[in-house]
Formats: C-alpha cells, structure tokens, sequence
C-alpha cells in the first residue's frame, strides 16, 4: 500500500509549508524583512511498464507505460526581494533604500554582514550604527558638536556644526548587491552574511547605475502581505487535511482485506 508513505510525504511537506508561513506573518511588521516561500519537487517513480518498450517481436512499441510516483519532497526555501513600502519615522538616522542594494555592517568577529533595515542610531563614539551597536561600514563618525545631519539620496553623510554655515561632509554611505540576493545567508537580528551562493558582494554608491537610492528619515517595511500569506496558508491547510483523509482512505482498504475470512 504505497498511498500510505506517499501521503505521509505530502503531510510533512505541507507541515514545512506552514512553518515558512507562519515566519511570513511572525515577521509583517519586521523593518526591512522579505518574505519566503516554499517550493516542492516529485519523489522518484517506480516503472511498472516502461512507456517506449517493445510489446511484441513486430516491433509494437508502448505508447504509454505506468509510473507510480513516491510522493514528494521540499526543493527550496527562498526568499523573494521584492520591494516593501517606505514609511515616514521622523528619526534623522533611519534610511530606507529605494531599489537594489544592501547596507554593510561589521559584525564583533570582524565578518561583514549586510541588512536592508535602516533604522540607525549613534553610538557612544558618535558612530552610526544598528540597533545592536555594529558599526555600518564604512564607518562614519558624527561630531560631537553638530545640531543637525542629513543623508543625501546618493549616500553623503553631511552635519552641521554648531557655529558654522555650510554644512560638513563627514562621509559616505554605500551599498552592495550580489549576484544571487536569494542566496544570501540568514543569520537573524535583520542580518544576512555571504554564502557560496550568493556571490561576491559589489559596493557602490547609492544612486548610481545598478545602486538603489536613500531616503533618510525613513523605513523599509516588510514585504509580507496579509491576504497572500493567509491564502496561502488555508491551501496548506486544505493539502494536509486531504494526505490526512489518503491514510485515513488506505488503513480502512487495510482493514477491510485483513478481515477477508
């Protein structure tokens, strides 16, 4: 009875299905955050008739044969980059990043990561940072002394010092993309680090040709959408109640042939 394993595969695809859902929506209101999506592949078939044999010594060839296939299996969980909205925040060091590209920040073992979410702030030192004290790279020091700072589209870090007229240049901001975004790695805390997958990252300035742009004073938000996500997730619901319903269907065919007298 191979409906048994056979439905037992598909309730444990399903299962994983409604794991990556459930990140989806745990993560709606997560800065910067890009939702996931399962994907699945068939398992191997059994060849009870090979379609193409020959069926007689004239040369009568099958036209079809007959596979049984093993039930199925997960492929891939990726991730899908697809623009969130921008929100207004008021914070002088939030930046969204309107297009490709992501901020790089230095991690405390000294390995670079790199995060779409850019809700900023200023450390002790007078660095930006994130949220969690890694400094954005690279490396870009406020002065004690200045009453206002802004954050150009193209990336320039400008403060104005108290005193003076003109503002300051105090750096630049600058962003990477990689060949394959989907295949970064994540590690949590909004952060992602290179895999072999991915690619070499390639830093350039914002607003420039293959760069996104920056807006300060705002957000990227999640990509996650509601509907969507819980469509989704009464589909997987509905799948795993019918692989149930299959087990169900194949023990009471078990049952009735070992009561066969």
């Amino acid at each position: 009875m191979k409906s048994l394993s056979i439905a037992a595969t598909g309730m444990i695809a399903q299962q994983l299905n409604v794991e990556v859902i459930s990140n989806n929506i745990a993560n709606m209101n997560t800065t910067g955050f890009k939702r996931q999506r399962a994907e699945f592949q068939d398992l191997l078939y059994q060849n009870l008739e090979r379609m193409g044999a020959q069926t007689s010594d004239n040369g009568n060839i099958r036209p079809n044969g007959i596979q049984i296939g093993a039930g199925v299996k997960a492929g891939s969980v990726y991730r899908i980059g697809d623009q969130g909205n921008v929100v207004s925040t008021g914070n002088k060091y939030d930046v969204a990043i309107q297009g490709k590209g992501w901020f790089r920040v230095q991690l405390p073992t000294g390995e670079d990561a790199f995060t779409r979410a850019g809700s900023f702030a200023l450390s002790p030192e007078g660095q930006i940072v994130t949220p969690d004290g890694y400094i954005v790279q690279p490396g870009i020091s406020i002065p004690n002394t200045a009453t206002d700072v802004t954050i150009s589209k193209s990336g320039q870090v400008q403060a104005t010092i108290a005193g003076q007229t003109a503002p300051q240049v105090v750096g630049q901001l600058e962003l990477n993309t990689f060949p394959n975004e989907a295949g970064l790695e994540a590690i949590g805390d909004n952060l992602f680090i290179q895999s072999g997958a991915s690619g070499q990252p390639t830093a350039g300035n914002p607003n420039s040709t293959g760069f996104g742009s920056l807006l300060q004073g705002f957000l990227e938000t999640s990509n996650v959408n509601a509907v969507s996500e819980i469509t989704s997730l009464i589909t997987a619901q509905r799948a795993y109640e019918m692989n149930a319903k299959v087990i169900t269907a194949s023990d009471e065919m078990l049952q009735t042939t070992s009561n066969l007298r």
